[in-house]
């Protein structure tokens, strides 16, 4: 199996471990941090990417998530790389969705095997 790539985008340190453990236990991943919004698309401009997970508010300045997502899926290169916001509020999920982010989840759901599997299509089939 490919070892796959995913870019966190904006986690406090408690989230970023558990979202790591997580995608570790099912995944062949390496799992790359970025605290604020240029540091991502410094990331995705230098690396390939297979999912990018994007917190609702990013904790280092309180960035939205959904303007990272929408600069994201604006941009000609980068466009094509799949992102989910992660967030328990379904409201914000839809805006997600309509910048062209792929259905998330909230961190609430972590442990939950349907997370796995919707997170299959990008990261492979679960361990």
């Amino acid at each position: 199996m490919t070892r796959r790539t995913v870019l966190d985008i904006g986690q406090c340190d408690p989230d970023h471990d558990s979202i790591s453990r997580m995608l570790d236990e099912h995944f062949d991943v390496e799992i790359v941090r970025a605290r604020l919004p240029a540091d991502a698309i410094d990331h995705l401009r230098s690396q390939r990417f297979d999912l990018v997970f994007v917190n609702r508010k990013l904790d280092a300045d309180y960035s939205d998530g959904i303007d990272v997502i929408r600069n994201i899926k604006a941009d000609p290169d980068l466009k094509r790389i799949p992102v989910m916001l992660l967030t328990n509020l379904p409201e914000h999920q839809e805006l997600a969705v309509a910048a062209g982010a792929e259905p998330g989840f909230g961190k609430a759901e972590l442990g939950d095997p349907e997370v796995v599997e919707r997170l299959s299509p990008w990261l492979g089939n679960p361990s």
